[in-house]
């Protein structure tokens, strides 16, 4: 066996007897080929230890296996992104994106345009057997006009679209060097199929630039026909409408020389805004009488309320004394008017889960982020609300805290209403004990700590929305 395959294939029966040297994939399948000619080209190559294989949702997606290289799982259409960022981390590493045709033509189609575009060194293998095999057999976007799937079941027709070309598409972009299509179905195609993928492996080394070899290949079972029957359909059927042959071959000079990124972790959190110096810490406990062990909140504003930045500094803040903490932004199609959110939680432990859908905590900037997730608050929760700007509050069922702060106003008084959000913060605090005063105080001042001037302001505007939510409390 070749020695880039792994000699005991763990997924059958533990790696025991002959299921162990046999792969998953249906007898007369076009991915063994593939699997194969791919091997024998990192062999040839002699790049086994610096090859690493990008696997996404599809037949090929225990591809890592097989391949005794260096392995990544990618989300569905995602293999050219994550590929991307696998060269871009380790420049001398060869990296195959190793796709089908309903991962990389559908939900991937904008990262494999994207990238390709880009034009940096990566080699993708796109398998295209014309359906969406490991799923069920639905129509891909390379399917065949007349095709029977589960999802056209009376044939792909011109209602449902032309099947997709993409080693065309890929061609005609500027970023790509080598564009080849090949075939499977007889030994003259299989051995132009292993060239192809050898040297869009070789355009890579060479770091020439992105190679796209796209394989027709045959899905017995989709097809309901034996090997036999699914060579000759690929041939007389793929052929006339995806047809063989090299789509682009520019020659072009080794550029590809990208310097090897910093992984030194203090320089990249002080690259991003990262903590000048550790922070102290003011908690004796976790806040369990809001929560046992996990507390989450919601955010909720108009685009430009600074419901995400108030959110965010919550999240450090939980951090900074010792708890997990999650933030999720979510944004509305609306930049101003409509409602965005953010979902957070504050976890004794671990956050096992980073969204709030039932929050104990909700902050209400506006009156549509008010009436949308006030009802979705859990029994003994708190309400925080911009009395400011909402004029009334919608009936709620079970024990809830409801405790309107002027916000808005608060921070025009100010000067700046900017601030809402940390009187918001202020507001908070007083209203449910949540963390301490110099915990939040703490956390906006490493936020500014490079706008020195703003600190007093905000410092003042966390105390007033704590004084008036003290006071409406009262």
């Amino acid at each position: 066996m070749n020695g880039v395959f792994y000699d005991r294939f763990e997924r059958h029966a533990h790696g025991e007897g002959l299921k162990g040297h046999t792969t998953h994939y249906c007898a007369g399948c076009g991915h063994g080929l593939a699997h194969r000619y791919l091997a024998d080209a990192i062999e040839e190559l002699e790049i086994q230890d610096r090859t690493i294989a990008i696997s996404p949702v599809g037949c090929s997606v225990f591809l890592y296996y097989y391949f005794d290289v260096g392995n990544s799982q990618a989300a569905h259409g995602r293999a050219p992104a994550v590929a991307l960022g696998h060269k871009m981390a380790n420049p001398e590493s060869i990296v195959i994106s190793y796709q089908g045709d309903g991962d990389l033509a559908s939900i991937g189609l904008a990262e494999i345009m994207q990238v390709a575009q880009m034009g940096i060194p990566i080699s993708v293998i796109f398998v295209n057997n014309a359906i969406y095999g490991m799923t069920g057999g639905q129509m891909a976007p390379t399917t065949l006009h007349g095709t029977r799937t589960t999802t056209t079941p009376d044939g792909r027709n011109q209602m449902t679209g032309e099947p997709l070309k993409m080693a065309e598409v890929i061609a005609g972009l500027d970023g790509p060097v080598y564009v080849e299509r090949v075939a499977l179905f007889d030994n003259k195609q299989r051995n132009r199929a292993k060239k192809a993928i050898k040297k869009g492996l070789k355009m890579q080394v060479e770091g020439r630039g992105f190679s796209f070899v796209e394989v027709l290949a045959e899905c017995p079972t989709h097809l309901k026909m034996n090997t036999e029957e699914a060579e000759k359909w690929v041939k007389e059927k793929m052929v006339p409408v995806f047809h063989l042959g090299v789509l682009k071959d520019v020659e072009k000079e080794p550029w590809f020389e990208s310097k090897l990124p910093s992984f030194n972790a203090e320089k990249l959190i002080n690259s991003i805004g990262g903590l000048p110096e550790k922070a102290s810490r003011f908690c004796d406990a976790f806040p369990s009488h809001i929560a046992a062990d996990d507390i989450s909140l919601k955010f909720a504003g108009a685009g430009g309320d600074g419901a995400q930045t108030a959110a965010l500094l919550v999240t450090r803040a939980a951090i900074n004394e010792g708890f997990d903490s999650t933030h999720i932004p979510s944004y509305g199609p609306e930049s101003r008017g409509g409602t965005s959110y953010a979902d957070i939680h504050i976890a004794a432990e671990e956050v096992l889960s980073p969204a709030s859908p039932d929050p104990n905590i909700l902050v209400a900037f506006n009156a549509p982020s008010l009436a949308k997730f006030s009802p979705l608050v859990q029994d003994g929760g708190t309400i925080i609300y911009d009395s400011s700007v909402i004029s009334s509050v919608p009936k709620l069922k079970g024990n809830i805290k409801v405790v309107g702060v002027p916000m808005t106003l608060i921070a025009r008084e100010l000067g700046n209403a900017v601030v809402k959000n940390i009187v918001a913060l202020g507001a908070l605090q007083a209203a449910t004990d949540i963390l301490p005063d110099e915990t939040f105080l703490t956390a906006i001042r490493i936020a500014l700590h490079d706008k020195g001037d703003l600190i007093p302001l905000n410092e003042q505007a966390f105390k007033r929305g704590k004084a008036a939510a003290e006071l409406s409390r009262d």
